[in-house]
């Protein structure tokens, strides 16, 4: 699409962008640590400054005491008192196992979304001026609800929370908005490396049998309804496998008269439970590769499942090692390719636990000309942890940047209630965190060492890699034992078109005549001496509407507007152009820009390709949202380049992708997505546009009217 969308869209922009995601809300906070390390004892004259001072015993850690009881229903309570200030927080955990959602993968994140958005007595605008009113917090997820408030109003926000618990409405517009908002992620999805590499990356991990490898598409949130959501609620959510964490400026027996008022009455009752089984690494290097035309970046991320478990010996020691490879900015991998090569702004390793399983990753975005080079520098930076003994000096620094992380957690709210949350769920050592810093501190380069050789594994990793595939994929066959790169779509399916082959006879000029007879044919498209059409434009927004007027091929006036006020307008008479802005400013539409006004000014421009001196170029085969399709690239005689794809199965354009200037200066790939070819005088016109990768939502036009051959005035395209 040409340069006119950039001003649709910047234009969309000012007038309004979505509103930012809520974060969570902080609860009241945990007592900090007493105790101090010890002080490091200095000659007298010692210099200092001559050196980095030795390593001193590792500090005793006190941590609050958390007290635990439980309810005859088998709910679990935990309290940590904190009487700094007058505030008080609660969060009830259902710990329940994780759930495989097949076909309809997204609906226990959902549930957990609605769980808040009414009752059977109180709908969500009832509950949040309620919350509002008594200036508290209350919020839900898949596991439970979360609540924080003044202590005076303890007992109104438990009133509320245990109705959102027990009573759940589950409102079917409720659920209605959420899929719409889900839809709106899924959409942005399509524009992000990060969040594809992440889908990706979670199926070639754990598997797509795996609760953790499942991801929401299209067609799994289309089967989510409100059957599955309360089926979810009514198997899982009971008080016996559930917490109730409480932090603040409350009492023991406070805690114990208001969990039996607001949560005794919550029936227990049988779960299931489920043996996912343990998800295994490949065998032998795998490269995997989604292809995202025209990124300039390539996303990486080395990954595969291991087996460590919260409660296992070897967490901290595992974190220590990870820490120094790639877990803080100082770390090996980010020396190499940030600090070292410049390949990249940011290189990060991770090395996770959880009860089901564990998981590596080590990732970075880096330039497409150096996507394999940072691939090797990854590898080397493995196998050298693997066989080299770190050193005391590089050791002691991440034991003191870990240690001042764990400090700074225990000035977090809640910290001392999520220990003993994790103590309770995992169950790990009474003391496992008053003395995390004593086995943090006595960690050995040796002990380094062994969870290396133990856990990082690059001959056996997903090697995952989102990119442009024209100019990436071949390079990266060297790191596959077989020579062999899989391609996947951006939900981790295997991308069929990968390995079609273009039919015999096929040419860039056969692609064009099939597209022109497709949309109606030359004489019927020769027969559009002029064509108006209305549309409206939103990105999250204000809707906006776009009028465009053209006539004979060279004239063309776009207008937008917004409640009825033009904020843009743009006109070329087929020899000059000039361009509006809000407030009647103008200026000339010269050079490239006026070549890009001119052929938006065409019926079909596809139709002139050949004659006006375009390179066209057969590029291969991909997959468009499912659709097999040729993918053309159109080069001007200015130069401008353009990538467009026709579906192979009816010949119709269904995307076009060109590189632009997005809002920052900074060059973007713009991808415009044509849907919904409707006839129009004979001649099929897409009534839908979907225009993604300058803004985090796409903005989406849909043709309201079509006018042909209405007998246009000249008088509009007048450049005065």
């Amino acid at each position: 699409m040409k340069k006119i969308l950039f001003f649709l869209i910047l234009a969309a922009a000012l007038a309004g962008s979505c509103s930012p995601k809520a974060g969570e809300k902080a609860v009241s906070s945990a007592e900090k640590p007493k105790g101090t390390a010890p002080a490091i004892p200095i000659p007298s004259g010692a210099d200092v400054r001559s050196g980095a001072p030795q390593a001193g015993a590792a500090p005793k850690i006190q941590i609050g005491k958390a007290e635990t009881f439980q309810l005859d229903n088998g709910l679990k309570v935990i309290l940590v008192e904190n009487h700094k200030l007058p505030r008080v927080s609660f969060r009830v955990f259902v710990d329940h196992d994780p759930v495989l959602e097949k076909d309809a993968a997204g609906y226990v994140n959902m549930m957990g979304e609605l769980l808040s958005k009414g009752t059977a007595t109180r709908s969500k605008s009832t509950i949040d001026e309620a919350v509002d009113f008594i200036g508290a917090t209350l919020s839900s997820d898949n596991n439970g609800v979360s609540g924080a408030c003044l202590t005076k109003h303890t007992d109104k926000l438990l009133e509320l929370m245990s109705d959102v618990l027990l009573n759940p409405a589950f409102p079917q517009d409720e659920l209605d908005k959420a899929k719409r908002r889900a839809e709106s992620g899924l959409a942005s999805a399509k524009d992000d490396p990060n969040t594809i590499s992440a889908n990706v990356s979670a199926v070639m991990a754990y598997g797509k049998s795996h609760p953790y490898g499942e991801v929401m598409t299209e067609e799994t949130l289309a089967k989510i309804s409100l059957d599955k959501i309360k089926a979810h609620y009514q198997t899982f959510f009971k008080p016996n496998i559930s917490y109730l964490v409480v932090v603040g400026d409350i009492t023991r027996a406070q805690t114990e008269q208001l969990a039996k008022k607001y949560f005794s009455k919550w029936q227990k009752g049988e779960t299931p439970t489920f043996d996912h089984g343990i998800p295994r690494a490949p065998e032998k290097t795998q490269v995997d590769f989604v292809n995202k035309p025209g990124a300039v970046q390539s996303v990486i991320n080395i990954t595969y499942p291991l087996e460590l478990t919260p409660a296992d010996p070897d967490v901290i020691r595992a974190r220590v090692m990870n820490t120094i490879l790639g877990g803080y900015f100082n770390s090996r991998v980010n020396a190499n390719l940030r600090e070292g090569r410049a390949y990249t702004y940011g290189a990060r390793t991770s090395l996770s636990q959880d009860k089901l399983v564990g998981v590596f990753s080590a990732g970075a975005s880096v330039r497409n000309a150096v996507t394999d080079s940072a691939i090797i520098e990854f590898f080397k930076e493995l196998n050298r942890m693997r066989v080299e003994k770190v050193s005391k000096d590089e050791l002691q620094t991440v034991k003191n940047v870990l240690t001042g992380q764990f400090s700074q957690n225990l000035e977090q709210p809640g910290t001392v209630a999520n220990f003993a949350l994790n103590t309770a769920r995992y169950n790990l050592p009474a003391d496992y965190y008053e003395k995390y810093l004593e086995v943090l501190q006595n960690v050995t380069p040796e002990e380094v060492l062994a969870m290396a050789k133990k856990y990082i594994r690059p001959e056996r990793a997903h090697v995952v890699v989102v990119g442009n595939r024209e100019e990436v994929s071949d390079k990266l066959k060297i790191f596959s034992p077989e020579g062999k790169v899989n391609f996947y779509d951006m939900y981790g399916n295997p991308d069929k078109a990968a390995s079609v082959a273009i039919p015999a006879g096929v040419t860039p000029q056969t692609i064009l005549n099939d597209y022109i007879a497709a949309i109606g044919g030359k004489t019927k498209i020769a027969a559009i001496k002029d064509l108006e059409t209305v549309a409206t434009m939103n990105a999250g927004g204000p809707v906006l509407q776009m009028k465009t007027s053209k006539k004979d091929n060279k004239k063309v006036v776009i207008e937008i507007s917004m409640n009825g006020q033009v904020v843009s307008k743009q006109i070329t008479d087929g020899a000059t152009g000039i361009e509006y802005g809000m407030g009647g400013a103008s200026r000339p539409v010269e050079g490239e820009n006026l070549a890009d006004l001119l052929e938006q000014a065409k019926i079909c421009p596809e139709m002139d390709y050949e004659s006006s001196g375009c390179q066209l170029t057969l590029k291969g085969v991909e997959s468009v949202n499912g659709k097999n399709a040729y993918v053309l690239e159109v080069v001007r005689p200015n130069g401008k380049k353009t990538t467009e794809y026709y579906d192979m199965a009816t010949s119709l354009k269904i995307r076009e992708m060109s590189t632009q200037t997005g809002p920052d200066g900074a060059p973007v790939t713009v991808t415009n997505d044509f849907l919904e070819y409707k006839a129009v005088n004979d001649v099929k016109i897409p009534h839908v546009l979907n225009v993604g990768g300058i803004f985090p939502i796409p903005l989406k036009a849909e043709i309201q009217s079509v006018k042909v051959n209405s007998g246009l005035e000249n008088a509009i395209f007048e450049i005065k």
